[in-house]
């Protein structure tokens, strides 16, 4: 597998940057009634939450899946204060040895969240190190190698697992099953977009109007992270070349410079499309020739970029690779090849 890259400068890379966690912190919604859009899956959440807090029993453990920025982290905070227990946080990268797990599954208190993010990168032995604390709540730990090794059980009192993933196919098998509770995020709507940076905005203290709401939540790409970091940016626009109020032709002029267009293109997803038609006559050409063609990540493409453009009908996956829609060819004022891509919408 690709290594990830760990530097994209794209406004609308939905990954969490290291400069924004304290920022998203303070605008992370408190409690299930805060949570604005994953309307299905909040209903359900509180229902499980509910019941466990009246049986007095830790909640099953949760694998919440789908793209970057959607609200997974989220989800965790909220679960972990309805529940009233604590929290703790770590990624599947940062969990390097069977000993980086053991630290978390001894300090934790009954009942209490243990929240995986990236799941899908943990190691394989790290995982199988996780199967029996979530299973039999219990974990060995080998004192001396070699064949007259020596285990010390200890046991781990009920907590819950809440593991955050975009690729759900890279899960083992084995670990996927062991999620009773398995929820997938989707993209937000333009609406609940609006909803979420007008709340953002009365927190920041920015004065924004209505259309300026509905112009930086139709460009964010259906993710609530882009919509609030193209709020700041916005934002700063609005201070220095304007009144400090954010309206629609304000926030369309500083979308226009930051080169988001329209319909949430940035410079990367036009690459990518153009290289596809440009390139290999609308395709199909495999996710390795598009990365090395463009100089990006593979794994960047196909978490960060290709949700997106597969949700707006620009991109199909096929089983011979990827291949761009009439509609890209239309967004570049291009003519689709007779029989080909047409079909494919």
């Amino acid at each position: 597998m690709a290594k990830k890259s760990e530097t994209l400068p794209s406004n609308l890379n939905p990954e969490a940057r290291e400069e924004e966690r304290h920022f998203e912190a303070s605008l992370r919604p408190k409690s299930f009634d805060e949570y604005i859009g994953q309307k299905s899956v909040v209903a359900k959440l509180r229902v499980y939450v509910a019941a466990a807090r009246k049986r007095n029993e830790a909640l099953d453990h949760c694998l919440f899946s789908g793209p970057p920025g959607l609200g997974k982290t989220s989800l965790a905070h909220i679960i972990a204060k309805e529940l009233g227990v604590g929290l703790h946080i770590t990624s599947g990268p940062a969990i390097e040895k069977k000993g980086d797990l053991a630290g978390f599954l001894t300090n934790i208190s009954p009942g209490d969240v243990l929240f995986i993010d990236e799941i899908h990168r943990l190691n394989a032995a790290a995982e199988e190190y996780l199967y029996p604390a979530m299973e039999d709540l219990r974990i060995d730990i080998p004192l001396d190698a070699g064949p007259h090794g020596r285990t010390v059980r200890i046991e781990v009192p009920p907590f819950t697992l809440i593991g955050a993933t975009t690729r759900t196919g890279l899960l083992t098998s084995p670990l996927r099953e062991r999620f009773q509770i398995q929820e997938r995020l989707d993209f937000y709507c333009p609406e609940e977009l609006g909803a979420i940076v007008r709340r953002s905005a009365k927190i920041l203290k920015i004065e924004i109007d209505e259309t300026g709401c509905e112009e930086i939540a139709r460009r964010a790409r259906g993710t609530p992270r882009i919509a609030n970091r193209l709020l700041r940016r916005v934002r700063d626009f609005a201070e220095i070349e304007g009144d400090g109020r954010i309206t629609r032709k304000l926030a369309d002029s500083s979308l226009v410079r930051l080169e988001i267009d329209s319909r949430g293109l940035d410079p990367m997803d036009r690459r990518i499309l153009e290289t596809i038609i440009d390139k290999f006559g609308g395709g199909p050409v495999g996710v390795e020739t598009i990365a090395a063609s463009i100089g990006e990540e593979r794994d960047t493409i196909e978490d960060v970029y290709e949700p997106f453009l597969m949700q707006e009908g620009f991109l199909q996956r096929t089983p011979r690779g990827r291949v761009a829609t009439a509609r890209a060819f239309e967004y570049f004022g291009r003519k689709a090849p007779r029989g080909g891509q047409q079909s494919l919408l």
